[in-house]
């Protein structure tokens, strides 16, 4: 099954302006070091005026939008950037022709890559406040299959890493899916746990040690 990416990266922005008017906008996000919670919100509220513009044709790869200065605006921006992106893209509709991360394709790329952009950034918010997250699991394995699927092999297209010469499956304890990370044919590497916490290790949020995860086979290949 499919998400509903839309409405998902509604409720996932709606609940990152929800903490952000209640944190301290000068705390640390250990997850982003050296960034704090104003730099947090500044760098997505970015990123969602440029995938509006993405979206829409009217921007590049490249561009780096303006930002707010001075942690007050920073809410505001926030907000008013998340409602533009959310707006765009409900007004064009999945299947509308534009440019995405991996070639020309359609504004259904952006309804995805935006929720889960969200998803490990929300995460990344409550955890400077000491607070968990818990999300519809069909939401976080897609998470995980975006990552498997399209940003990582994006990175070996862009050089940006070596291909993986070896393979690692991924079992999602709470969504019943399972992907091969990886070349290889065969896992040499098998890691079994919650699909968020699946992934959280992927963006390299958490480590291969974290009590969520259960690993077997061969350490050095994970």
């Amino acid at each position: 099954m499919t998400p509903d990416h839309l409405g998902s990266l509604g409720d996932v922005q709606a609940a990152f302006s929800v903490q952000l008017h209640r944190a301290d906008l000068g705390a640390p996000v250990a997850a982003c070091a050296p960034w704090t919670v104003a730099d947090l919100a500044r760098h997505l509220g970015g990123i969602y005026r440029w995938a509006a513009g993405m979206a829409q044709g009217e921007a590049s790869d490249d561009a780096v939008p303006a930002e707010p200065h001075g942690p007050g605006a920073v809410i505001g921006w926030y907000d008013a950037n998340a409602a533009l992106l959310h707006g765009v893209l409900a007004r064009l509709g999945p299947d509308a022709p534009c440019p995405t991360l991996v070639g020309p394709g359609t504004a259904a790329f952006w309804r995805r890559r935006q929720l889960h952009e969200s998803v490990i950034h929300l995460w990344d918010l409550l955890t400077a406040a000491d607070r968990g997250l818990v999300l519809d699991p069909l939401v976080t394995a897609d998470t995980v299959d975006e990552v498997v699927t399209v940003m990582q092999p994006r990175q070996v297209r862009l050089n940006r890493m070596a291909p993986l010469r070896v393979g690692v499956e991924l079992r999602a304890s709470d969504a019943e899916r399972s992907w091969l990370l990886g070349d290889a044919r065969a896992a040499r590497a098998i890691v079994v746990g919650p699909s968020l916490t699946l992934a959280l290790l992927l963006w390299r949020r958490i480590t291969p040690g974290h009590p969520d995860l259960a690993v077997s086979g061969d350490p050095t290949a994970l």
